[in-house]
């Protein structure tokens, strides 16, 4: 993330991505961001097989092996939360069919956001003088949002018609007939305006956050002397709040992200639905 030694210059140098290398003449490009990705995700899956792993071994009946213990329930917290109070009440009975991908979106954002929080550069610069730009975080990047964002227009639009058919391409024009030239166009626009806050929302939090911290950290070598450490002291206390803040928008915009995928995925499935939640109780 941050280089907290050699944040003096420009505040963006952190949040913009870095080549490390190229692969087949310049073709494939492997910058910091990706390595960051590739991370996240190798880390998530470790963390989360060897959490319920060892739930598998507890000693006792197999009843009181399947009760999480340690970190598994963090996970486990975690994940019953988003299916109960995100996922069903937006998605309804499709919640079970899509859960997985909710659970993977909000942790894969997650764990992207808690590493950008590293200063993995500030550490090697301890030990190399021209340390390589390791750390970053990835859903700082808008391409990294903006690709989220189109997996879940795919999802959308795939599923809208897979599951709702002509309920789904009804939707783009509920009004009248005569109306349609004009509400078809607005609600196409309306469903690329969802993408595109998916796609901003985590982008702009994420990375306006790392320059905040970058620009407070750098008042700390503005001043040399005494001057210089009136200036530090308060910069640095400021940025140790920043960063405090910076752990909490993690996990929150983690969750918006995951939220409104959900939203905008079951406004793609559910609607439907509607003759079937004014049948009688006794149908169920």
């Amino acid at each position: 993330m941050m280089n907290f030694i050699l944040a003096a210059t420009d505040p963006m140098e952190h949040v913009l991505s870095h080549p490390l290398f190229t692969l087949r003449d310049g073709l494939f490009v492997i910058d910091n961001h990706i390595l960051m990705q590739v991370a996240a995700t190798v880390l998530l899956l470790v963390l989360i097989i060897s959490a319920f792993r060892s739930g598998r071994r507890a000693k006792g009946d197999e009843v009181e092996a399947l009760v999480p213990r340690g970190s598994a329930n963090f996970f486990e917290a975690i994940c019953s939360y988003l299916r109960n109070e995100v996922a069903k009440p937006n998605l309804g009975p499709y919640a079970d069919r899509f859960v997985p991908y909710v659970w993977s979106v909000f942790f894969f954002i997650l764990f992207c956001n808690l590493l950008g929080l590293l200063p993995i550069d500030a550490v090697l610069g301890l030990f190399m003088s021209h340390p390589p730009h390791i750390g970053g975080t990835p859903t700082g990047n808008i391409y990294v949002t903006a690709t989220l964002a189109i997996f879940t227009l795919l999802m959308m639009v795939v599923n809208g018609l897979r599951l709702g058919g002509m309920h789904y391409l009804a939707h783009f024009s509920p009004g009248p007939l005569w109306m349609a030239p004009l509400m078809i166009p607005v609600e196409i626009i309306g469903l690329f305006a969802k993408i595109f806050a998916l796609t901003i929302r985590l982008f702009a939090n994420m990375m306006a956050g790392h320059v905040l911290l970058a620009t407070l950290i750098s008042f700390a070598t503005v001043l040399p002397g005494l001057a210089g450490l009136g200036v530090a002291i308060p910069a640095l206390l400021g940025a140790v709040a920043i960063t405090m803040l910076e752990l909490f928008v993690a996990f929150l915009q983690a969750f918006i992200f995951t939220f409104l995928t959900c939203l905008f995925l079951g406004q793609s499935i559910v609607f439907h639905h509607d003759e079937q939640e004014h049948a009688p109780e006794g149908a169920h």
